[in-house]
């Protein structure tokens, strides 16, 4: 990719974006619709109005305070980290106590949910609804209640308010109406992200294998299968030169080989879960005839991840002993563990996501951005509303952002079994749930693992990744990444704000690992690529063609489907 626009540099702190990125993860979404939202609204409203003695409290508390900040004399401020109040103008009397109000508002109406009778669920969709409305209500969010993009209006003489209304328009058209978050026209697939050399090697309706080519002398002889999630492109995998996780592996003389699925449409309706194992089976044989050898190692992640522990059950319940050595990336494994889309789960609403993808055929990729980024409303739609409309600016140009927008579907019936997976919590339930005709049950996987959690990860809470090392029986190497879902994965060498955690205890308790663990500096990456290389074979020159009689190289890397 050339130079980097300033926003990908490899130490950026893209906390703030995490959320977005949340749909390549593990969970497809069950709810969250409006109606769900609005549910959650009314029930609030309801058990409100029936505490007339609370509201006239919180009414002469909130009276109280306000005539105290219109004297000046209120301690209330908004969060020193909110970007929102982050203009100098906001510490002048006038916008200070606008600011003061809009917070004072948020805190009462908040408050009201918790001295309410109402169950843990329903206290939780409530605050989360309440939050949705003020968070849009925030007087940043409209051009009179926002001093900067005032500012910026009369300094460029209406020009920002005519790019914003440019811009507004264009999302209306071409966004469904969201504020967008990248400008992917840096990024174009092949050309500047997705670049590490390599041939497409086998082909089938559901994937293509690319072969990545060695780029050192010798190469170690048992090659790693990279099996990416099926709710996005895999190319967050193969970003720019120097943060590509596959341009490292290549680099340490592990062979890569890596699936690449086709985004389905409606007439992929029944592409199952089966399907998707059996086609990594098929990859993984691909990729040891290729390579002269009978065994593979193999890395899975997020959704790819949980498809691959259920292939670890099945060939050790079928005495197959085609996988060597395998790695469990930010895989959702206990769904027990709470997390931020339990909220909106319920049989009702799984049942009711369940039939919309099956009218559809697909869970169609941008409707589950959308959704997604209504999650963190303030850092994923009105940051963007004030940035691109009231301010006119352009959306920023970032590689991460730009493949997030670069959205693809879920078959039906995958969806489908997936959150069966999710809801029951099949993987910790031996014999609960079957893959490729054997039941599942991690208990009997002796494999040696290497699985990674992330610290921060709003989406697979880091407990649930560590079930692997609860459940599993094998060698399980644990490592905690101090980022969130997507950061633990971008995590190339040489950022100084990486770190992780391991430990060489894996306790059933989660937090007597955590208190115990060491913190190593550094991308866990490095530490990936030695016990990889560990469990890879001995070294052998490295190949002089990517393919052979039987799979011949049939076009150049990155291939045809992740176009599609």
């Amino acid at each position: 990719m050339g130079a980097m626009p300033p926003e990908s540099s490899p130490d950026r702190d893209f906390d703030d974006i995490a959320a977005a990125l949340a749909m390549q993860g593990a969970n497809p979404l069950a709810g969250l619709t409006p109606p769900q939202v609005a549910s959650a609204m009314f029930r609030w409203s309801l058990a409100y109005s029936r505490r007339p003695t609370l509201v006239l409290s919180q009414a002469l508390q909130w009276g109280a305070e306000e005539t105290r900040i219109v004297a000046g004399v209120s301690p209330i401020r908004p969060d020193a980290k909110d970007a929102r109040f982050a203009d100098p103008a906001w510490q002048h009397a006038a916008w200070r106590r606008l600011a003061q109000s809009y917070v004072l508002a948020g805190r009462i109406i908040l408050s009201s949910v918790d001295e309410l009778d109402l169950d843990a669920k329903s206290a939780l969709r409530a605050r989360f609804a309440l939050g949705l409305l003020i968070d849009a209500c925030a007087p940043t969010n409209a051009l009179a209640g926002n001093p900067a993009a005032l500012k910026k209006a009369l300094a460029t003489r209406g020009r920002s308010l005519y790019d914003g209304t440019r811009h507004f328009l264009y999302d209306v058209r071409n966004n469904r109406g969201m504020p967008s978050q990248v400008d992917s026209r840096p990024y174009r697939v092949g050309e500047t992200v997705a670049v590490t050399k390599g041939a497409v090697v086998h082909r089938t309706e559901m994937f293509e294998l690319i072969r990545y080519a060695p780029t050192t002398p010798r190469v170690h002889s048992l090659p790693t299968v990279v099996i990416p999630p099926q709710v996005n492109r895999y190319y967050f995998l193969d970003l720019a030169p120097g943060r590509s996780f596959v341009e490292h592996a290549v680099s340490t003389g592990i062979q890569t080989f890596l699936i690449s699925w086709r985004n389905p449409g409606p007439e992929q309706r029944d592409w199952s879960l089966d399907d998707y194992a059996g086609a990594c089976v098929e990859a993984m044989q691909v990729a040891a005839e290729l390579c002269g050898v009978e065994q593979v190692n193999t890395i899975g992640f997020c959704a790819g991840g949980m498809t691959l522990a259920g292939v670890l059950s099945h060939l050790t319940a079928t005495h197959a002993d085609l996988i060597n050595a395998a790695t469990l990336a930010v895989t959702l494994l206990d769904t027990d563990v709470n997390n931020s889309l339990n909220m909106f789960v319920s049989r009702r609403t799984v049942a009711a996501a369940i039939s919309r993808s099956r009218r559809k055929g697909v869970l169609d990729g941008r409707t589950l951005a959308s959704v997604f980024a209504w999650l963190r409303p303030n850092d994923l739609v009105w940051k963007y509303w004030v940035s691109n409309y009231l301010m006119g600016n352009n959306p920023p140009a970032f590689d991460i952002l730009a493949w997030n927008a670069d959205s693809t579907n879920l078959p039906a019936t995958l969806h489908a079994e997936f959150l069966h997976m999710w809801v029951d919590n099949v993987l910790m339930i031996p014999g609960s749930f079957e893959m490729l005709g054997t039941p599942i049950d991690l208990t009997q996987v002796k494999n040696d693992l290497y699985v990674v959690g992330a610290l921060t990860d709003h989406l697979v809470p880091w407990q649930s990744a560590y079930a692997a090392a609860r459940v599993m029986a094998g060698d399980v190497r644990f490592v905690l990444s101090n980022s969130g879902h997507i950061q633990a994965l971008v995590n190339p060498p040489g950022n100084p704000k990486a770190s992780f955690l391991t430990n060489d205890d894996n306790p059933d308790d989660v937090e007597a690992w955590y208190r115990s663990a060491s913190r190593n500096t550094g991308s866990w990456w490095e530490d990936w690529t030695r016990w990889t290389a560990e469990r890879s074979g001995e070294p052998r020159p490295r190949p002089r063609r990517l393919g052979n009689r039987s799979h011949p190289v049939l076009e150049s890397a990155p291939g045809s489907y992740v176009h599609g």
